[in-house]
């Protein structure tokens, strides 16, 4: 019992975190390119209140923290309007930009929480155990949850962001297929998940950025 409080501490941080980074990010760029929906809305913030979906963001993520098994979530979408765009500002490519603003940020943290893991670890040899596996614990969960979120989003099935940025590189004409496939995405996605095929998916590219991430702060460390 006392390993799945830990448990549940250690990873509920940086999933929330990293969820609500992850949405305001979509809204930021969307401000950059022009529309201001989501600063309208409240919705460029951190403050988790304002982006919680209580299955997205609690439960489900809750579950598979208990659980044991990969974590990630989602958060209110943050809305926004690419008619709003600057008039220098293509629609198809602005909402590109906003759709993979997500997963950049969450492929920033990672990178970041990288070269605190390995810090961390030449830092803090000697100290007391307690302080050095919760700090370096704490980054792991940063990285693998960043990388899962991340490398998730950008699997090309609606609603994910990986659609959107798919969308841009294909003819007008598709974008129906698109929104009639939406209906159905969040079914698509449970039965992937449930059958496995999903964590199959996921989990190559995120061992795969997990090693080049670390490679990178150890050689400068001269860890290796």
């Amino acid at each position: 019992m006392e390993n799945v409080l830990m448990r549940v501490v250690m990873w509920a941080v940086p999933v929330v975190f990293s969820i609500v980074v992850h949405e305001v990010s979509h809204g930021w760029m969307a401000y950059r390119l022009g529309d201001d929906t989501a600063k309208r809305m409240g919705r460029l913030t951190l403050n988790p209140l304002s982006h919680v979906d209580p299955m997205g963001t609690v439960i489900l993520p809750l579950i598979m923290i208990v659980m044991g098994g990969p974590v990630f979530g989602w958060a209110k979408p943050v809305p926004f309007n690419p008619y709003n765009f600057r008039r220098n500002v293509n629609v198809r490519n602005g909402a590109m930009w906003v759709a993979l603003a997500g997963p950049a940020s969450n492929l920033a943290i990672a990178f970041i929480s990288s070269f605190i893991l390995v810090g961390a670890q030449k830092a803090l040899f000697g100290f007391p155990s307690v302080i050095y596996f919760s700090v370096t614990q704490l980054a792991q969960a940063f990285i693998v949850i960043n990388l899962v979120l991340a490398s998730l989003n950008l699997v090309p099935i609606p609603p994910l962001d990986g659609s959107k940025i798919l969308m841009r590189f294909l003819p007008p004409e598709y974008d129906r297929y698109f929104s009639m496939l939406e209906r159905y995405g969040f079914l698509i996605l449970l039965i992937l998940l449930a059958t496995g095929v999903f964590s199959s998916i996921v989990w190559v590219p995120v061992e795969f950025l997990f090693s080049i991430f670390l490679l990178i702060p150890r050689l400068l460390f001269g860890v290796i």
